[in-house]
């Protein structure tokens, strides 16, 4: 599993930086992955320090059980993310001084075969993070509505030609099911014109990206958990919230600004009526990216934004 499990942890000198960790701190991973992020932090922890370590993927905790077994000082939670705050509660924590959210695949996700993520690679269509979940991308490909996976395509992957995309997998499934991530990327590709140009991913990164986000509601309960993680933290504590597409930071985005804000009246309101008072403070203003050095040693990192708040 160690083996398998390879995830090169994305600006983890800006992450760990951005913590500010302080040893005999409480902190929360939410997205524990490979547990890249989470061994630099627990490096920095003192004995009465503690990080809690969440994920949905049961090959992310079993990697990290195994490879970060020397800390004691970890409690790993098979969980999604959303529900991190109340499983911390229910355990005693009521306050916690950082969390980490890499809102990241992994580069084991991406380049397993077998869970059906990955364009370079002919798997059976899955996408699933939690893989006890029953919806998974080819229950999607083959039984969505027309409409539907139109409205994915759009909303999700910004797709411009995916009414195309959606009526040659209609037409395809209607005389066999679609089974693997090989026969959906030819599907796409030969909706496009031959002079069709995309960025980085090719032809069908928008298309896996839109079905990956509907398979495992990526973007729903985000806005909610950013809140609550916010009000977990203490005075002083801080949240790094990695994003690797532009419908994820949009909401980060926009979440950090509604709780930096002391006021969200309409504009034109002549006296404050919301009572709404900032809960917290940009650290960083622009979103962090990734150095010419890392995006050398990792392709991966070229979409990431780092995104830091203190509570006040």
């Amino acid at each position: 599993m160690d083996i398998e499990y390879s995830h090169i942890p994305v600006l983890l000198e800006e992450v760990i930086s951005g913590l500010d960790i302080k040893p005999d701190g409480i902190y929360v991973d939410c997205t524990i992955g490979g547990g890249g992020h989470s061994s630099q932090i627990l490096q920095r922890l003192s004995k009465t320090g503690h990080l809690y370590g969440f994920d949905r993927d049961a090959d992310a905790i079993a990697t990290c059980r195994d490879r970060l077994s020397q800390f004691e000082n970890l409690t790993i939670i098979h969980s999604d993310y959303r529900q991190a705050t109340d499983r911390l509660r229910e355990m005693g924590v009521s306050k916690v001084d950082g969390v980490l959210i890499d809102l990241g695949v992994s580069s084991y996700q991406l380049d397993s075969t077998e869970r059906g993520f990955s364009i370079m690679h002919d798997g059976r269509l899955d996408m699933r993070f939690d893989r006890d979940q029953t919806l998974d991308a080819f229950t999607v490909v083959n039984s969505y509505p027309r409409e539907k996976l139109i409205d994915i395509l759009q909303k999700y992957g910004e797709e411009w030609n995916a009414r195309k995309i959606v009526d040659n997998i209609i037409a395809a499934r209607q005389t066999a099911a679609i089974e693997t991530t090989g026969q959906l990327k030819e599907i796409i590709e030969k909706s496009f014109p031959k002079s069709a140009i995309y960025g980085k991913g090719g032809l069908s990164k928008k298309t896996f990206q839109a079905i990956r986000i509907e398979v495992n509601r990526e973007l729903e309960g985000l806005d909610q958990a950013l809140e609550k993680l916010i009000d977990l933290l203490a005075s002083g504590g801080r949240m790094a919230v990695i994003t690797f597409h532009s419908l994820e930071d949009r909401i980060v985005k926009n979440i950090f600004k509604k709780e930096c804000t002391d006021c969200i009246c309409p504009p034109r309101t002549p006296v404050c009526i919301c009572g709404h008072k900032a809960k917290i403070k940009l650290v960083n203003k622009k979103p962090i990216t990734a150095s010419s050095q890392e995006l050398a040693k990792n392709s991966r990192s070229s979409s990431a934004k780092l995104r830091i708040v203190e509570k006040l």
